[in-house]
C-alpha cells in the first residue's frame, strides 16, 4: 500500500484539475474528504489513511481506489475479475420443498462459484443462464434438505420425466420432481412421502428452471 504522503498526493492530482491553476493544499483534501483541518492534520501525523472518506470520493469520480491505494493499473484488475465466475443468488426468493412459498422478488445479489462446479454446470459460456435459490422445507429428503443452496439452469423449461424442478403454480413456488401424465397433465411430487402429490394441467405451471447442482449443504 502506498504511504499517506503518496496517497495525499494523488489527490491532489486529481483536485488539481477541478480547481485550476493555483495550488491544492492539504485543508483542500480535507475539504474534498469532508474532515476537519486540524483532524486531518493528525491523520498526517500519524500516517493513518482515512479509508471511508477515500472511498466514498473515489466511488464519486468514478475513479479506482486500488490505484489510488496500491498503484495496482485498473486495466489489470478488470482481467483478474473477469476470471471470477459468477451467477445471480436471489435470497429473497425461497424454492418451497414443501407447501409453496409467496415471497418472489426481483432483487438479486451476485455470488462467486469455484471452476469445479463451473465445469458440473457447463462451462462458462452456459453460466448466463444459471441463478441459485434456497431450499425451504423438507418434502426433498432425503434429496434435498431446508436451507440447501441449488442451482437452477432456467434455459431447461421442457418437463425431462423424473427431472428435479423449480416451478409456479398460481403464486406458489415450489421445488418437485415432475412426471409426465396422461395427455398434457403432470404430477409434481416430492420425495419425502409425508407430502401429497401435486396433480397440474401443463398449462396451469410455469417451470423456471431445473435444478442441476447442490452448490452448498444447509445447516
Amino acid at each position: 500500500m502506498l504511504s499517506f504522503d503518496e496517497v495525499v498526493g494523488r489527490l491532489k492530482d486529481i483536485l488539481s484539475s477541478e480547481v485550476g491553476e493555483r495550488r491544492v493544499l492539504d485543508k483542500d483534501v480535507a475539504e474534498t474528504l469532508g474532515i476537519a483541518p486540524a483532524y486531518f492534520a493528525v491523520l498526517k501525523k500519524r500516517g493513518s489513511i482515512p479509508f471511508a472518506p477515500i472511498a466514498d470520493f473515489c466511488a464519486k469520480r468514478k475513479i479506482s481506489i486500488n490505484w489510488l491505494l496500491y498503484d495496482q493499473a485498473p486495466r489489470s484488475l478488470e482481467e483478474n475479475t473477469e476470471k471470477v465466475a459468477t451467477i445471480r443468488y436471489f435470497r429473497q426468493i425461497n424454492a418451497s420443498a414443501g407447501n409453496g412459498a409467496i415471497n418472489w422478488e426481483e432483487s438479486y445479489e451476485t455470488i462467486a462459484i469455484d471452476e469445479a462446479l463451473v465445469r458440473l454446470l457447463g462451462g462458462r459460456k452456459y453460466l448466463k443462464n444459471i441463478d441459485a435459490l434456497e431450499v425451504r422445507g423438507d418434502s426433498m429428503e432425503p434429496l434435498l434438505h431446508d436451507g440447501d443452496l441449488i442451482a437452477v439452469d432456467r434455459s431447461r423449461q421442457r418437463v425431462r420425466n423424473g427431472g428435479i424442478y423449480v416451478l409456479r403454480i398460481g403464486e406458489e413456488l415450489f421445488i418437485k420432481q415432475v412426471r409426465q401424465k396422461e395427455r398434457d397433465g403432470l404430477a409434481c411430487v416430492s420425495l419425502n412421502p409425508a407430502y401429497p402429490v401435486i396433480y397440474a394441467e401443463a398449462s396451469e405451471i410455469q417451470i423456471i428452471g431445473e435444478a442441476v447442482a447442490i452448490m452448498q449443504r444447509g445447516s
